[in-house]
């Protein structure tokens, strides 16, 4: 059998085993099963483990280097480049390891407003990753599939490893995406959210192009239609926050904002579960049920989930459809924000817990993109490790970062948006002394930023950071407001605080091109 995996290019992909194409979820359930790919737990989740891969392995993720769009791209540790000719060896093989095998293909899109989105076919091994792809894009109607013409497509071998030596990667793990031949590849690893992150460094390549800033963040909006928008890396509480009763959920981690709003690039949701209750997160707690997909979480014998057991990693995921959530938005579009939300899980434990930020402070944190790796999201990240991510993105960001700021601080302008910066990290001490930050502490502050309350509060400038932060919040205890306060030895406290101020200051020397207001937003001491 022939399969097209472009309509408008001319690679094909020759497949002679048994091809599964756009099966239903209890399909697809039921062929992993009967491939041995994993089991079900009590609440009826599909849960498989990944081996040895447990995160993304950003270096090993390629962008080949073909001429058109040399110089548009950000090269270096994050776009690491292939050359044309090493792909297509590396497809070559990968093509020949899946023609003698079962082969499941999913069909549907990225992008929720049928303007900007993108269709996509995603060719898989297993039966559970076509399920993850299935659930975390953009399912197309009965009529949409009839006309559906894939501009993009995912194939991942996880069975087939390359040949350092001979295929010219870094190891036998490659995600190589070609911007010109439409095409991803992946092989050498079982971990799932690889497809995904590798959709979305495509739509952050494409987006711009048509005047819609692509975003690294999770959305929600209330009754009234008034939406917001939640920054930050894994593990900084995007999906947990974004999922509130109280308000209907756009999406969990990927964004497009156009001229007409924002919208949801995914189809579904990728939420870190370790440690996680009922109690704290009834939305994706409930959501993890029949058509869900766990990974790495440690089942009994029972076939109950225990997410407390860090056991095989701290990067524990559940992927489900959205419309697993009672108040997911369907379709996934919204107006302009009114609030943005920067999150950051600082490991110094020095930056308050929320503080409101100027334009000029929004661009500088923008651009900083200060976070911790939490444990398990990469290879080889054990701890929390401080870290500045440019945009809240840039392991997924192809262009230069610039592109990305312009485009965000003209929206910021144009929609007159509040932008807050809120610390789900660590007070009290930094990571190994102080505690994490309370949920449903960060739960009261964010809730009043968006209804506006938090604006009746008077505020002070950090006389570090400059931030300004509020003298008081419902349902916080005023002393945790200000991290120095929450120190049992506040000239630590002031040596941590200077030691991060030089580590903003270090790093924001990458942008030389940056007007002085802006570089004038960050820490001052």
């Amino acid at each position: 059998m022939k399969t097209h995996t472009n309509a408008n290019h001319s690679v094909e992909l020759q497949l002679d085993g048994n091809v599964h194409l756009n099966l239903t979820t209890p399909q697809l359930v039921e062929k992993a099963l009967e491939r041995r790919e994993g089991s079900l737990t009590t609440t009826g989740a599909f849960r498989a483990v990944t081996g040895k891969f447990t995160g993304r392995s950003p270096k090993d993720k390629y962008l080949v280097e073909d001429p058109d769009i040399r110089d548009q791209i950000d090269w270096g540790d994050i776009n690491r480049p292939m050359d044309p000719g090493t792909f297509e060896h590396l497809f070559q093989q990968v093509q020949d390891y899946l023609r003698e095998r079962d082969v499941f293909i999913f069909d549907g899109f990225a992008g929720a407003d049928s303007r900007y989105r993108l269709p996509i076919r995603v060719i898989n091994e297993y039966a559970w990753h076509n399920l993850f792809a299935r659930q975390l894009f953009v399912r197309p109607t009965e009529e949409e599939l009839k006309e559906h013409q894939p501009l993009f497509t995912v194939i991942s071998a996880p069975g087939f490893q390359a040949n350092p030596q001979k295929d010219g990667t870094r190891s036998e793990t490659f995600i190589a995406v070609s911007l010109e031949r439409r095409v991803i590849l992946i092989g050498g690893t079982e971990y799932a959210g690889e497809m995904k992150k590798s959709i979305f460094s495509v739509m952050n390549y494409l987006l711009p192009e048509q005047n819609v800033l692509p975003m690294h963040c999770s959305a929600n909006m209330d009754s009234d239609g008034n939406s917001a928008l939640f920054f930050g890396l894994s593990g900084t509480g995007k999906t947990t926050l974004s999922a509130d009763p109280k308000r209907s959920l756009i999406g969990d981690d990927e964004h497009g904002w156009s001229d007409g709003g924002i919208f949801n690039i995914e189809g579904g949701c990728y939420a870190k579960c370790i440690h996680l209750s009922k109690e704290k997160e009834p939305q994706i707690w409930d959501a993890i049920r029949f058509g869900a997909v766990l990974e790495n979480v440690v089942v009994d014998d029972d076939r109950h989930a225990h997410y407390d057991d860090s056991s095989l990693t701290e990067n524990t995921r559940a992927a489900y459809p959205i419309e697993h959530i009672p108040s997911a938005r369907i379709p996934g579009v919204g107006g302009h924000p009114d609030v943005i939300i920067f999150l950051t899980a600082d490991a110094f434990g020095v930056l308050p817990p929320i503080a409101k930020l100027t334009p000029e402070q929004a661009m500088y944190h923008f651009l900083s993109g200060y976070t911790s790796k939490l444990a398990g999201t990469e290879r080889g990240i054990t701890q929390p490790e401080a870290t500045f991510s440019t945009c809240f993105g840039a392991p997924f960001l192809p262009r230069p970062a610039s592109v990305y700021a312009e485009m965000l601080g003209e929206k910021i302008d144009r929609h007159q948006v509040r932008v807050y910066l809120v610390n789900t990290g660590w007070s009290g001490g930094p990571y190994g002394e102080g505690e994490r930050m309370k949920l449903a502490y960060t739960r009261s502050m964010v809730r009043a930023a968006l209804d506006g309350s938090l604006e009746k509060a008077s505020f002070t400038p950090d006389p570090v950071f400059g931030v300004q932060i509020p003298d008081r919040c419902p349902g916080v205890p005023s002393e945790v407001l200000f991290p120095r306060n929450t120190w049992s030895d506040p000239r630590a406290y002031d040596v941590k605080a200077r030691e991060l101020a030089r580590r903003f200051r270090e790093n924001f020397e990458r942008f030389p091109d940056v007007s002085d207001i802006i570089r004038q937003a960050g820490p001052t001491d």
